[in-house]
C-alpha cells in the first residue's frame, strides 16, 4: 500500500458504550421519565388553588400531627407516623411515600388541617404532593397541600430540619394503624 492510498479499518464498538451518542440517549430517557413522572403533578397547583379558594371559611373536619423522615437522592423515599384527630378521637397512621427530585435528608414536623373528611375510613389513601425548598439545619417552613383519590384534603404547615435541596412531587400514602 502507497502513502497515497488509504485503508478503511472499520470502528470497534463495545458492547453497550455508544460513546457520546450513548450518554445523550441516556440523560434524554432520565429527562423523558421524570417529566412522565411529573405530569400527574402539572395541575396540582392549579386544582390546590381551586381547593384553597373552595375552602376559604370553612371549619376543618378534623386535625393531623405527622412526624416524618425524608431521604433524596434524584429519587426519594420517606416514611413516618402521625395521629388523626377527628370527631373527638384521634386515630393512629403511617406514612409512606416515593417520589422524585431532590438531594438532601430531612426530618418533617408537621401539623394541619383536614377537610372534605365525612369518615375516618376516607383518611387513607394516596395523596398526591408537589414540592419544592430547601432545608438548612433547622432553617426552614412551609405549606403543603395534599389531596387523595377521595376528595379528603389536607392542609400542612410543615418544620424541616436537616439539609435538603427539594423540586418534584410525591405520592404520599397514608395507612391507618
Amino acid at each position: 500500500m502507497t502513502l497515497d492510498q488509504t485503508k478503511f479499518v472499520p470502528a470497534v464498538c463495545h458492547r453497550g458504550y455508544d460513546g457520546m451518542r450513548g450518554s445523550a440517549r441516556t440523560r434524554r430517557a432520565i429527562f423523558g421519565l421524570a417529566v412522565v413522572a411529573l405530569l400527574p403533578f402539572a395541575g396540582c397547583s392549579s386544582s390546590q388553588n381551586m381547593d384553597q379558594q373552595s375552602l376559604n371559611g370553612m371549619p376543618p373536619d378534623g386535625t393531623v400531627d405527622m412526624n416524618q423522615v425524608q431521604a433524596a437522592f434524584i429519587g426519594s423515599g420517606s416514611g413516618g407516623s402521625g395521629t388523626l384527630y377527628f370527631r373527638g378521637r384521634s386515630y393512629p397512621f403511617a406514612v409512606g411515600g416515593l417520589g422524585i427530585g431532590g438531594i438532601g435528608a430531612s426530618t418533617i414536623n408537621a401539623q394541619g388541617e383536614v377537610y372534605s373528611l365525612h369518615n375516618v375510613l376516607d383518611f387513607p389513601g394516596t395523596y398526591a404532593q408537589g414540592r419544592y425548598g430547601f432545608v438548612v439545619g433547622s432553617t426552614s417552613a412551609g405549606d403543603l397541600w395534599l389531596k387523595n383519590e377521595k376528595g379528603v384534603i389536607m392542609h400542612l404547615k410543615a418544620k424541616r430540619t436537616g439539609l435538603m435541596l427539594s423540586l418534584g412531587g410525591d405520592a404520599v400514602v397514608i395507612s391507618m394503624q
